[in-house]
């Protein structure tokens, strides 16, 4: 299932108001925003309220920070499938304009999350804050949800059992540093890229190992390398690769780019949506000595891929 999204919350139907909602940016949805998001469930199914998430477009640090490095973990199509699997109905994806950006933290709860969402329940993080200046937090909150009718739910910390730090920061630090096993244990997924299949400049096709290439837009930038990935196609099958991620050494360009090459697949992707999970990082770019060298390392990086996919 995959949620209703709603881009606004002036003038809404009365169908899109009276949600349990969960409160917070959800980038990743990964194992701590589950959780928040679990606590709005159960308020939902105690009072009789559609579940539902609150959100922003653009997200906040890139209304502030426009030329920041890229840093989503997720687009907003893969944002809605993870949410529709928790059973979220509505995504209120909220517009982050000037009108929001000097919102006090009072205006906001009265006038989203009260009068304009008509919200019965809002679940957040115990690091939640919003509002200008950051100024609202969970006491804060809290005390509005008396005022303006929502009952509150803060979820606090609670410690991994592997010790992970459950953040979207630290999943981003973990595919900085080329360790994408760890995003996924914080995310309880793989992270992956999901794009359109462009035209390359055709290289791989002529030494035997055609590529789908994908530009990485507004993710994170992973450490550029070789990585083992799975790939699913817009008709839903999967399949096993390898891949570099960066900005190839030998034929370098400017923007760095996602170029899969799909174990046992024959076809034509241009044009296709592909979504591909970074499960192992294997090695650096390298710029090798000439053709030979590089299609003699292809072949290591494939067997290498396909000795870590079996592995997991």
């Amino acid at each position: 299932m995959t949620p209703a999204i709603v881009r606004d919350w002036r003038d809404l139907p009365e169908g899109l108001r009276g949600s349990a909602v969960a409160l917070g940016n959800f980038d990743g949805v990964h194992l701590g925003h589950q959780r928040v998001i679990a606590a709005a469930a159960e308020a939902a199914r105690r009072i009789g309220a559609p579940l539902g998430v609150v959100s922003f477009d653009p997200h906040p640090r890139q209304y502030f920070q426009p030329d920041a490095e890229p840093f989503h973990v997720m687009s907003v199509a893969q944002q809605a499938r993870a949410l529709g699997a928790l059973g979220v109905e509505r995504f209120y994806l909220l517009p982050f304009d000037a009108v929001l950006a000097t919102m006090s933290d009072e205006t906001f709860a009265a006038e989203v999350l009260g009068r304009g969402l008509g919200a019965r329940w809002v679940a957040a993080g115990f690091d939640v804050t919003y509002g200008k200046g950051r100024t609202g937090g969970p006491a804060e909150l809290k005390a509005q949800g008396e005022r303006y009718g929502f009952g509150v739910t803060i979820v606090e910390r609670v410690a991994d059992e592997a010790g992970l730090k459950l953040s979207s920061t630290a999943v981003r630090d973990a595919l900085h540093e080329g360790r994408p096993d760890q995003a996924a244990a914080i995310l309880g997924r793989p992270f992956a890229i999901e794009g359109e299949v462009i035209h390359g400049d055709k290289r791989g096709r002529e030494i035997g190992v055609p590529t789908a290439n994908v530009e990485l837009g507004g993710y994170v930038r992973p450490r550029y390398g070789v990585y083992a990935v799975r790939v699913r196609l817009a008709d839903g099958r999967r399949l096993d690769g390898v891949a570099n991620l960066g900005v190839r050494p030998m034929y370098e360009r400017a923007d760095p780019l996602l170029e899969v090459w799909l174990f046992d697949f024959a076809g034509d992707l241009y044009g296709q949506v592909i979504e591909t999970e970074l499960v192992a990082w294997l090695r650096p770019e390298l710029k090798l000595d000439g053709l030979e060298a590089l299609k003699a390392q292809i072949a290591k990086d494939a067997d290498d891929a396909r000795a870590a996919l079996a592995s997991r």
